[in-house]
Parts: structure tokens; C-alpha cells; sequence
């Protein structure tokens, strides 16, 4: 179900990932199946600085990150995002982009309430609409022939 634009805003995610086409795609993968807008950073700096300044519906994080791991850069967020968006009581849930060896840290993460699933890199579109349906409306008119997988949690 798409959201009337007059009443409701668009939800907003934040991608952090360092490997640029990587973002392209997670991004204009996003935008064609999901009603949302998406902002981008090559590092955990400029994504903190990012969530300072805008709300968010959604993060994207990928673990392994040039300056600063993905879930060192949501325990920052969970704590300063509140303090700097009036009216907010929480970050926005995080879901996780992990390599091969980043799949045991990813299970210890998955305790926190806010982690709402993981997807593996390289980026696969039946994984990324799976992790982002409950998240993220619907673009209508869109469609995706294949089935999604169960398990994405």
C-alpha cells in the first residue's frame, strides 16, 4: 500500500556501505520496489553525521565499514539519535549487510530489538525486498516474479 504524499511523508533510510556499486544498486533497488528515498555514505563518519541532521525510517549498515563497524555505528545512534530529533524516543530499526565472516557477529546482534534482519553481500533484490517488506510500503504497480525466501529474518 503506497501512503497519500499530502498526508503522510516518505520514509526516509540511510545506506552505509563503502563499496559505491554497491550502494547504486541497494539504492535504485529500493526506490523501484519501495515508496522511500534513500541517502547514502561511503563510511560510519558521514552516516552518523547523516542521522544527526534528518530522521530516518530505516538503516541500512553494513558491518564491515573503512572507519567505523556497522554496529559500533548503531550503539552511537541508538544513543545520540533521540537527544538530537525532538519527539523521537528511538533510532530507527537497523538491518544488517554482512559478509561470509561476518555471520556469528550478526547473531549476537540480532538480541537487540531494533535489528530487523541482515542481508548477504553482494546485494541479491529477493533478499533485499524479503528484509525490507515489513519495514517499508510497497510501490505499487511494481511486481516481483520471484518467490522471496523464508528464512530472512
Amino acid at each position: 500500500m503506497t501512503p497519500d504524499p499530502a498526508t503522510t511523508a516518505v520514509p526516509r533510510v540511510l545506506l552505509a556501505e563503502a563499496s559505491l556499486p554497491f550502494r547504486r544498486v541497494i539504492r535504485e533497488a529500493l526506490t523501484a520496489f519501495r515508496v522511500c528515498e534513500v541517502d547514502d555514505a561511503p563510511s560510519g563518519e558521514r552516516a552518523f553525521e547523516m542521522a544527526l541532521h534528518r530522521e530516518y525510517s530505516l538503516f541500512l549498515f553494513s558491518l564491515p565499514l573503512p572507519d567505523l563497524a556497522g554496529d559500533m555505528l548503531d550503539r552511537l545512534l541508538s544513543k545520540a539519535y533521540p537527544m538530537v530529533h525532538p519527539g523521537v524516543h528511538t533510532a530507527p530499526p537497523v538491518i544488517y549487510l554482512i559478509g561470509p565472516t561476518d555471520v556469528l557477529r550478526f547473531q549476537e546482534l540480532q538480541r537487540d530489538v531494533r535489528v530487523r534482519g541482515s542481508m548477504p553481500l553482494p546485494p541479491k533484490l529477493e533478499v533485499l525486498l524479503a528484509v525490507t517488506a515489513s519495514l517499508l510500503p510497497e510501490r505499487q504497480g511494481q511486481t516481483f516474479p520471484l518467490p522471496l525466501p523464508p528464512h530472512v529474518s
